[in-house]
């Protein structure tokens, strides 16, 4: 199956080269680069987002594959969906899902349903297409789609992952595509974001979850990212670093409603 893009030209630039220039315009090409087990990224329009996004990839060093998940905004298709064939188009190109790591996933995360519809209308792994191609042209991805379900189920999910990886010996880095608190004042969101970093940070996904709840923490990508830490965790993962935080009140002046993004990356030491 042949995934087209649903925003190229809203979130990001319909024209290879404008989106090209865009994203350099975000990278860093004197950033250290640093093997990694994860990261966070986030998946709004590239105007606001784009810096945050570019200053965390620019500090990885690139593997073959990229196992990405982002949450289901749109409602469709399966809660917890996974693509295991075919081909993600962006303006770049085509990206190949690496089939046999997703096959390997699905087999070893119950809770994973083989399932295209979610993906049909979802940004939030669509976005960070682009600037993986940037870099590597033949990365290829597993795609993953998590709706609302316990943590227990998120964090089956992440040990499945881990496993898989661990199974076919691969090179892989798995990222958790999330922005952070939505459409509230900057005080108000710096003030939550930094309580859901700090847990991320920490590596707690236990308290990530508490807070969101207890805090009313807006957080989209919640779910990706405690299925992404016990991911990491499974697979060695010791410490984890806050590479840029900031909010479309930055970009724009308008500190009275504004979305968070957070990069971060996980490593084992």
């Amino acid at each position: 199956m042949i995934r087209n893009p649903v925003v190229s030209g809203q979130f990001y630039p319909g024209s290879p080269s404008e989106l090209e220039a865009q994203i350099k315009e975000f990278i860093d090409e004197q950033a250290p680069k640093e093997e990694v087990l994860g990261l966070i990224s986030p998946h709004a329009g590239y105007i606001y987002s784009g810096p945050v996004a570019g200053a965390v990839i620019s500090r990885i060093e690139f593997k073959d594959t990229f196992v990405i998940m982002g949450p289901n905004h749109t409602g469709l298709g399966q809660p917890c969906s996974i693509m295991t064939e075919g081909t993600w188009k962006t303006p770049l190109g085509e990206v190949e899902i690496d089939a046999e790591l997703a096959k390997k996933i699905l087999g070893a995360s119950p809770p994973l349903k083989e399932d295209h519809v979610a993906h049909l209308e979802e940004h939030s792994i669509e976005v960070q297409l682009p600037f993986l191609q940037y870099f590597k042209k033949d990365v290829k991805i597993v795609p993953i789609a998590l709706a609302h379900e316990s943590g227990t189920t998120y964090k089956e999910i992440g040990k499945g992952i881990a496993e898989a990886i661990k199974d076919l010996n691969r090179e892989a880095v798995i990222m958790a595509s999330s922005d952070m608190t939505h459409y509230e004042p900057q005080e108000s969101a710096n003030r939550k974001d930094n309580l859901a970093i700090e847990a991320i940070v920490e590596l707690n996904e236990d308290e990530l979850l508490k807070r969101v709840g207890e805090f009313h923490i807006t957080m989209c990508g919640y779910a990706p990212t405690v299925s992404l830490l016990s991911a990491c965790k499974e697979l060695g993962a010791r410490r984890a670093e806050l590479v840029r935080y900031q909010t479309s009140g930055d970009i724009t002046g308008d500190y009275r409603s504004v979305v968070g993004y957070a990069g971060i990356i996980i490593k084992r030491g």
